[in-house]
């Protein structure tokens, strides 16, 4: 990733929405019905999709990306219970908002699990828009094959609010590089733009309230996984193999329980595809969305 956009410009051009009395922060081109969207993962926000967001806004025209509560510069209220549900409610109220009547999803991390519930609620009639396709870059699409980092078993543990409270840069810097691939590791100044947006308003204070979307696939597993099973609309798995927490070992799984597999590894990068290597995601991804466009 190069840094071209920082976090003050980017989200100098973002608007905010009400979801539930929490004033939201995305980024929106375009105006049409049609939209492209885009959903972050953990412990990150919508910034991720920088690299991006400029190719996607000039060839699909309205694209919509929102920080989640308690990501980014969202809202990170004390006590909150951060479910994986109330963030897919957060998404559907973000494009009924916008009166979005057909949707296509690129999903990250802990976004892959929100676009698992999107494709549940498609399957069970109550999604007020057409799922047009989802396309996945890494993420815990199984629980099974999902695995966590030491840091990420310290947030989960009994310990979890002690950590927060000694959670450093320092710390944060040796944790999140060690998901990127070898030769596609973030700079000091990217790590720097990452912190400064996990801090947002003490957000590194929530993180072992975050973590719960852990233990929420746990729960929802069977719902999720048959989501993918049953999906009424193409999907696409784009996967950097060296991601130890959901590399090649967690598409080895894809192939194994979701027919006819649509999946593209990016050689050499890891747990963020669309910050490591941005040209490989947009040659994977532009002739699926470009196929989903034509199906309409």
């Amino acid at each position: 990733m190069t840094l071209t956009v920082t976090p003050q410009a980017w989200y100098a051009e973002a608007d905010t929405f009400d979801f539930e009395g929490h004033a939201i922060p995305y980024r929106v081109a375009g105006d049409g019905d049609d939209a492209v969207m885009l959903i972050h993962g953990f412990p990150t926000c919508s910034w991720d999709w920088a690299p991006l967001w400029t190719q996607l806004c000039e060839r699909y025209g309205t694209v919509v990306a929102p920080d989640m509560l308690g990501f980014g510069r969202a809202p990170k209220p004390r006590g909150q219970r951060y479910d994986l549900m109330e963030q897919a409610d957060l998404h559907v109220a973000l494009a009924r908002h916008h009166g979005f009547k057909r949707v296509r999803v690129l999903a990250h991390d802990y976004g892959v699990s929100v676009a698992q519930e999107l494709l549940a609620r498609q399957i069970d009639g109550t999604l007020p828009f057409t799922l047009a396709g989802v396309a996945l870059l890494n993420g815990g699409l199984f629980p099974e094959t999902h695995r966590q980092t030491r840091m990420q078993k310290l947030l989960r543990s009994p310990l979890g609010g002690l950590i927060v409270q000694l959670a450093t840069q320092r710390s944060f810097n040796r944790g999140f590089s060690l998901v990127f691939g070898p030769n596609t590791q973030p700079t000091s100044e990217e790590l720097d733009a990452f912190w400064s947006l996990v801090t947002v308003n003490d957000g590194h204070r929530q993180l072992h309230r975050l973590i719960r979307y852990i233990d929420d696939r746990i729960a929802h597993r069977d719902r999720w996984v048959g989501a993918l099973q049953q999906a009424q609309c193409p999907l696409r798995l784009i996967n950097g193999p060296e991601d130890p927490v959901s590399g090649a070992h967690m598409v080895a799984r894809y192939r194994e329980l979701v027919p006819q597999p649509d999946t593209v590894s990016l050689p050499g990068i890891g747990h963020y595809p669309q910050v490591e290597d941005p040209d490989g995601v947009w040659t994977a991804l532009t002739p699926f969305f470009d196929r989903l466009a034509e199906r309409r």
